[in-house]
């Protein structure tokens, strides 16, 4: 047995009182759950503490909390990690999770949030015309592909830890969109372009991910919504060529034209060449109506007008390399740990490594000369 101190963040919106941090002590083996710590809390110091929890096996998802500010499931973080990730004090925190209204200290309202999004993508499996008399055959790779997103339990800890949901609480959400995935990667279904073309035309759908990481960080069972999520954008704008109305399938490939010209990003060309080019109908008023960013730019000596109009860096061999060997292949390679493992046993990486072990440095010249952005 070794003591632990757990403070925990209490609010009870229907008392009107501020939140406010509530410490505790327990008395528990190391290996011993976090939730299980805070149930000891509850059951011997203060009845009140409210808090959701079921199975205690990482299964149900229902005891999401922040632990160190971190989101994670309470029933699957041992006590002795959270103190080794506690402060120098040595004090556990755990709070409620991030992005979703509180309904009692470490209890959130999911059906407000996290529930209200994955309704919102449609989350069952709309089955192709004719049924077939008997079952329908799916090859294994298949549904080995969609097990990923299948892993998923409901949390909510990518919704907690999720940025664009801090900016944009409309974002569908990482969880939405993995489940998203879990359809549109089934050849069973029979709306994948109208799933897709949903979300893309959506301003706060798939295109609204800020590819942060926060999410496959937060996520306790590898279900790596951001991944799904760029694996949406890859099958709409390839396979689909659906062209939104918000820009997003334009801007990403702006992003690629960019780097595979310049081999660094030239900030300047991005948001013309995200409308089609400079001097293309769409892009005039966008360039306008960002040229007080850029006079504020040029005042503070952020950017020159050699720099923005000639940028001097070009891609090396190395980054065209890259390209050619990605772009070269008959088919796309879909990278899903579920299928290949580790990085190592992915097909099809070793040459993609190769290129990149020969090209240059991010930022740096040919020549030797510092590359630079605007």
């Amino acid at each position: 047995m070794a003591e632990f101190k757990l403070k925990i963040r209490r609010y009870d919106p229907e008392a009107g009182a501020a939140p406010y941090w509530d410490e505790h002590t327990v008395d528990l083996e190391p290996h011993r759950s976090v939730l299980e710590g805070i149930l000891q809390a509850r059951n011997e110091n203060d009845g009140s503490i409210g808090v959701r929890c079921s199975c205690r096996s990482a299964i149900c998802g229902s005891c999401g909390v922040r632990v160190n500010g971190k989101p994670g499931l309470a029933c699957h973080t041992h006590l002795d990690d959270a103190l080794a990730s506690a402060g120098e004090d040595g004090v556990i925190e755990v709070e409620p999770m991030g992005n979703m209204p509180i309904i009692k200290d470490l209890i959130v309202d999911m059906d407000a949030v996290h529930w209200k999004k994955i309704q919102r993508v449609t989350p069952w499996l709309i089955g192709k015309e004719p049924v077939p008399e008997r079952e329908y055959i799916v090859s294994r790779e298949s549904m080995i592909d969609v097990t990923q997103s299948m892993a998923c339990i409901q949390c909510g800890a990518c919704v907690s830890d999720c940025l664009s949901m801090e900016v944009d609480p409309l974002f569908v959400g990482p969880a939405a969109l993995a489940k998203t995935y879990r359809f549109v990667g089934d050849p069973r279904d029979a709306a994948h372009e109208q799933r897709l073309k949903d979300l893309g035309e959506d301003k706060h759908g798939i295109y609204d991910c800020t590819h942060c990481f926060k999410c496959i960080e937060a996520c306790p069972k590898g279900v790596a919504p951001m991944n799904q999520i760029m694996r949406l954008r890859r099958i709409a704008g390839n396979d689909f060529h659906i062209k939104d109305r918000n820009n997003g399938e334009r801007h990403e490939a702006a992003f690629v034209k960019n780097i595979e010209k310049n081999g660094i990003l030239h900030e300047a060309d991005l948001l013309p060449d995200s409308y089609g080019g400079k001097f293309h109908p769409r892009a005039v008023p966008e360039l306008i109506s960002s040229l007080p960013i850029v006079m504020t730019a040029l005042l503070r000596r952020k950017m020159t007008p050699g720099k923005a109009l000639l940028h001097p860096h070009k891609a090396p061999d190395g980054v065209k390399r890259i390209f050619e060997v990605v772009e070269g292949r008959d088919e796309r390679n879909e990278f899903n740990l579920y299928i290949s493992g580790t990085d190592a046993n992915n097909e099809g990486t070793a040459e993609v490594a190769e290129a990149i072990e020969t090209a240059e440095p991010a930022g740096v010249a040919p020549d030797g000369t510092e590359g630079s952005s605007a």
